[in-house]
Order: structure tokens, then sequence, then C-alpha cells
């Protein structure tokens, strides 16, 4: 059974990671919530197999990480260690400038300190449809038509990435499930549906959620 440890923020009190937990019901998971501590932990890396992330540093009145915590969070992607951002958190460490050109694809929050234009999030109902991508992992994803949630739109794509899963809007067309591998040789995904409780609680979801933490778990391996 493999370890995960899931460190959330409570967003905008709608407890996202409390729900989404469902998805690591087959494995060993550990949530914590508007706590940074076990980031700073030197045991991070004997004691977890995958860090799930869902929080955007500096939102819910929460303090940002320090550098208390930044060693750890280093080490673990320098020992190729697989990552999972639930969400918004490709911004969970954004004031690290190591850390955005990591990420795949971006979210960009106002006044970006790197100078970026901001990302946007309208809320309303949508469709996650399969990505024409020839990434095992794409096909192994559910469509799901999601009621009114965020949708993450115009990101800051800062390395290459396979698009897993989309959504075409009036907008255009954006990733919203996407995987890589650092220079580091570890695996990132991000899975960015995740705020309203319809959409955190909701099966597929979980599903989509439990399909790609396997397959970073295999890639660690």
């Amino acid at each position: 059974m493999s370890r995960i440890l899931l460190v959330a923020d409570n967003h905008y009190k709608q407890h996202c990671a409390r729900h989404l937990q469902a998805a690591f019901n087959a494995h060993q998971c550990t949530l914590v919530e508007d706590d940074w501590e076990p980031l700073a932990d030197p045991g991070l890396l004997d004691r977890y197999d995958l860090l799930v992330l869902h929080m955007i540093a500096g939102t819910c009145d929460n303090p940002l990480p320090d550098q208390r915590h930044e060693p750890q969070v280093r080490a673990w992607i320098e020992s190729g260690r697989p990552i999972l951002l639930l969400h918004g958190s490709s911004a969970a460490f954004w004031h690290w400038s190591w850390w955005p050109p990591l990420v795949g694809w971006r979210w960009v929050r106002p006044n970006d300190p790197y100078g970026s234009p901001a990302s946007t999030h309208p809320i309303r109902p949508y469709a996650l449809q399969r990505a024409r991508s020839t990434h095992p992992l794409a096909g192994a994803l559910k469509e799901i038509d999601l009621p009114s949630d965020e949708i993450y739109m115009h990101l800051e794509q800062t390395c290459p990435s396979w698009t897993l899963l989309e959504t075409t809007t009036d907008e255009g067309t954006f990733p919203m499930a996407s995987c890589h591998h650092t220079p580091y040789g570890g695996a990132i995904a991000s899975f960015l549906p995740g705020h309203a409780t319809s959409v955190t609680q909701h099966p597929d979801i979980h599903a989509n959620i439990a399909r790609i933490s396997q397959w970073l778990l295999q890639e660690a391996a």
C-alpha cells in the first residue's frame, strides 16, 4: 500500500481536499489542512511515496510556506519523486523562483511577481473531454459533464507537458489535466477541476484522480 501525503488549504471554506481524499482510498493517505509543517519534516522522503497538493499559497488568510519548508520540498523534486497538483496547486509555491518553471501549466495570480497576465476562472458547467494525445494515460481517463465549477483558463505553460483532458468554451480550448517529467526525472501531473462540492464529491472525478495517482506511483517505481 502506497503512502500519500495530501497537503491542502481550506479553500474558501469548501474543504475540497476532505471530499477528494476518497480518491486515495486504495492507499494510506494522510491529509493535513492549513498546516505546512509536514513539508518541513526531514523524513518527508522516507515517510511518503506521493505528494499531493490542493493549495494556492497565500489564499484563505494562510501564511506562505517559508524557508523552513522549502528545503524538503526542493529535495522531493530533485530526488525525482512524483507530485500531483490538484486545482490551483501549480501556484502552491509561486513565491519560490525555482518552482514555476517545473509545474507545466501555471495558475498565475493577480499581480504576478514575474509579470505574466493573470489566469481566470469563470464559474459555469463544462465538459471534460479526452485530448487527442498518444499518451496512454489520456485514454484511461473518464470524460465528464460537470456541474457549475471554476473553469481554469489562461494558465501559463512553463515547460512541455502532455494534455490529457481539456475543455472547449467560447473562450477557447484549455487543458484540464496534464502530465510531464521534471529535469530530475520525476513525474508531475495536474488535475484542475475541484472547487465546488458537487465536483469534489463526484465519483468520476475521484476515479480520474485515482487513475492519475496510480500512474504517478508506477512512474516512481
